[in-house]
């Protein structure tokens, strides 16, 4: 494939300024192809072009590696000031290796109460070392830090809707990336069509990705996440001081789990399901009769909903466009987990581009390929793999939430777990206490299976009789 770093002398989109457009009532026709010109490899005049669609923690990573590498790099973010609906938990080694501030962080739980649909809790932290937490924020407040220090790199933020991408005709045409301006997008009025001739293509613009759509990505199945902020009285905010809860049931959600997770001032108190989307606000209100009098006198400050991706998309890489975080699907299924592999793939994406570009002054697919996909699954696909299996075996019946939440009262499981989660690592595990661990597994399994029958059995009756 030719060198994405070729420029077109001649094209009237050479520039990777935004151009202002026009609308118009005429007969839409095909646009013409763009002019032949001259090719420049690894010209120093100008560098390579980049566009990032999307400015949460995959598109605000991806932009800041990319403008610290020398990158001329344009962040299209719709909602510079929006939050996503997001249980906010990141792992303990988030903070050091993306170095955020200790400021950010609302609170540090250091219990995680697991509640069967029978309501048996099992306490998580018992394991942890004394400087091991859970660090809990908000997206809104990460999402702007992170914007801000790729911005501070160098990255243009353009504050728009992206609509449309115009794909090159030739492996050496630029793409034309189609957005609307926003009221604060400098030197453009509001809902101004604009365009950007770019010559590689970042989505990080989430689970419904105009990107992908763009590119022919191809489809993937999503999950909503449904999620109320309920500001409590003094006396419940001090009882999630170092807690966060999850619920598990057919009740809460037959697919996934609910949560009750603290924040500053308040805590966020949700659910999440793919296979009962239209009972999402049924599965929110017994999320909520679970809680019960721990949030009671609560005030909702702030309803939200969202999809987030089941699996990654069948292509993540058409041409010099890839696809990052939940646009690429990278959400764990088990936890629900998405903030720390949207930054890391957006930063391993925005590093290859550098790497490829200073390397050889070409940027391909197949350094996109190599240097960020083929990099990505080698480290994280068996993670993903090994808790897709885990939410089979456990989350499809009430008898495997049961399981579930006897095996995570086991210490060993604990510390396993936290490993796992903290540190972003599979852990290696005593090969004896793994054995153990199988038959416990067996055995909880059976006794669970006793027991979560009883508990269907007993809401049947409950139904009935209502």
């Amino acid at each position: 494939m030719a060198a994405s770093c070729h420029y077109l002398l001649s094209s009237p989109f050479t520039s990777g300024l935004p151009l202002k457009t026009t609308r118009t009532t005429t007969t839409k026709t095909r646009p013409p192809p763009f002019p032949k010109a001259p090719i420049i490899i690894a010209s120093s005049a100008r560098p390579l072009r980049a566009a990032v669609i999307g400015g949460g923690p995959a598109g605000a990573s991806a932009a800041e590696a990319l403008a610290l590498g020398g990158i001329e790099t344009y962040l299209i973010e719709r909602a510079p000031s929006g939050s996503k609906p997001c249980g906010g938990a990141i792992p303990l080694c988030m903070l050091s290796e993306f170095d955020l501030p200790s400021s950010l962080v609302d609170r540090r739980v250091t219990r995680m109460r697991v509640l069967s649909p029978s309501n048996r809790a099992a306490d998580f932290g018992r394991s942890l070392r004394p400087h091991e937490h859970i660090p809990m924020l908000r997206r809104e407040v990460l999402d702007a830090f992170l914007r801000r220090r790729a911005t501070d790199a160098g990255a243009r933020l353009l504050p728009g809707l992206f609509t449309s991408i115009r794909l090159p005709l030739s492996d050496s045409d630029p793409y034309l990336v189609h957005y609307t301006a926003s009221p604060s997008t400098p030197g453009s009025l509001a809902g101004t069509p604009s365009a950007l001739a770019v010559d590689v293509v970042i989505g990080a613009d989430g689970a419904n990705s105009r990107v992908a759509r763009s590119i022919s990505a191809g489809d993937y199945t999503t999950a909503i996440a449904f999620q109320e902020r309920i500001r409590l009285p003094p006396a419940g905010m001090s009882r999630y001081e170092d807690l966060a809860e999850m619920y598990v049931g057919a009740d809460v959600s037959p697919d996934f789990y609910a949560w009750v997770f603290p924040k500053c001032d308040h805590v966020a108190v949700g659910t999440g399901t793919s296979a009962a989307k239209p009972d999402i606000k049924r599965l929110q209100a017994a999320i909520r009769a679970r809680a019960g009098p721990k949030i009671a006198g609560g005030e909702v400050i702030r309803v939200e909903a969202h999809p987030i991706p089941e699996h990654p998309r069948p292509r993540r890489v058409v041409g010099r466009a890839a696809l990052v975080g939940d646009a690429a699907g990278y959400v764990t299924r088990c936890s629900g987990e998405g903030i720390y592999f949207a930054a890391k793939s957006g930063r391993m994406c925005g590093e290859a581009i550098v790497r490829a570009w200073k390397e050889r002054g070409v940027v391909t697919e197949a350094d996109l390929k190599t240097a960020y996909l083929r990099k990505w699954d080698e480290e994280y696909r068996g993670m993903f793999r090994f808790l897709d299996l885990l939410q089979q075996v456990f989350y499809g019946s009430n008898a495997g939430r049961e399981a579930l939440v006897e095996l995570c009262a086991d210490e060993y499981v604990q510390r396993m777990t936290f490993e796992s989660y903290l540190y972003k690592r599979m852990a290696r595990g005593d090969w004896r206490k793994d054995l153990g661990l199988a038959w416990r597994t067996i055995g909880s399994l059976v006794r669970a299976g006793v027991m979560g029958w009883e508990v269907d059995r007993l809401k049947g009756i409950g139904a009935d009789s209502s």
